[in-house]
């Protein structure tokens, strides 16, 4: 037993009580292969360290998902300003914008293009939007919000089996499902002023949701320009600001990061290769919104997010550094 185990042990002893237990489990070492219940959930022998595994405040679904969602034309989706952000989606012939403002207090979507399941997900404290088919051996999961995180990303988990899953990763980390990963489909994390333009005939999640939420104004004031990361990570890097917002895109065995910074300092469109693949990386400084195209124009699969978040994820990622 490590030196850290001993210590909480005898700690423990000392202080006896609720209170006491609470702060054990949230903070030291947990023997891997010795089931522990967070949030409703029992975790065995998990794919991450289960000390690494946090409870972010709100029980299992607390942070209700959407699964019955509705959608308006974008006309009368006056509610949304140019500059809000949002997550479009272009699966199987359907348009659909997702405002963050909407996102921020329901993180899941569990919705349906033309036949096709698609799971939208989004992590305010990462500030990571992925997009799922969540088919899985011909069954589809229904997805909800665990209240757990990894690296302060959203553990998400499936409603049919109780497997946790990391959004980043699109992995199952526990469960009966666990080293499943689920197909990631591309999504633009941009302004409506943005999507609007390129799809004008866009289908907009309604605020209409079921819930009682205040859409127009985020639980998390000033968060992104915040220095403050409120939960432990596996990887810290210091080279940007953590909220710095990236590109990242992952092919084969390769991962890069186009931090937005350096995208707003060279020309744009920024042509790259990538484990092989030629791709063009597009950027507006006035909407801090970027995406990636292959050498057809089509959108290829990435992931904006904060950079802390992506490079504690990705620890040995290439990162892009403009060159006069």
């Amino acid at each position: 037993m490590n030196l850290m185990k001993r210590k909480c042990r005898v700690w423990q002893s000392s202080h006896p009580g609720v209170i006491v237990t609470l702060l054990l489990v949230l903070f030291c070492p947990l023997v891997a292969s010795s089931p522990v219940e967070r949030n409703g959930f029992v975790i065995s022998e998990p794919l991450i360290p289960i000390n690494e595994i946090y409870g972010g405040g709100p029980a299992r679904d607390g942070i209700p998902s959407l699964d019955d969602p509705k959608f308006i034309s974008a006309s009368d989706a006056g509610f949304l300003s140019l500059d809000d952000k949002l997550l479009g989606v272009n699966v199987n012939g359907v348009i659909k914008a997702y405002p963050i403002g909407i996102l921020d207090y329901h993180e899941l979507v569990n919705d349906i293009f033309n036949g096709q399941p698609v799971t939208l997900s989004y992590c305010p404290l990462c500030g990571t939007g992925v997009v799922f088919n969540p088919v899985v051996e011909g069954n589809r999961l229904e997805f909800g919000v665990s209240g757990l995180l990894y690296n302060n990303d959203l553990l998400m988990y499936d409603r049919n089996t109780d497997s946790l899953w990391s959004q980043m990763e699109g992995r199952a980390i526990s469960g009966p499902l666990k080293g499943t990963y689920l197909e990631k489909l591309p999504v633009e994390h941009t302004t409506w002023r943005i999507w609007r333009e390129r799809h004008p005939d866009t289908l907009v999640l309604s605020g209409e949701t079921g819930f009682y939420r205040n859409y127009g104004s985020s639980p998390y004031p000033a968060y992104d320009k915040s220095r403050r990361i409120l939960f432990p990570l596996s990887n810290y890097d210091k080279r940007y600001h953590p909220k710095e917002m990236v590109i990242g895109i992952e092919l084969g065995d390769k991962t890069k990061a186009y931090p937005f910074f350096e995208l707003a300092r060279g020309k744009i469109p920024l042509v790259d290769t990538v484990n092989g693949k030629v791709l063009s990386v597009e950027y507006s400084a006035k909407d801090r919104s970027a995406r990636i195209l292959d050498n057809k124009g089509e959108v290829l699969t990435s992931v904006t997010a904060y950079w802390f978040a992506w490079m504690a994820f990705h620890p040995g990622s290439d990162v892009y550094t403009f060159e006069e």
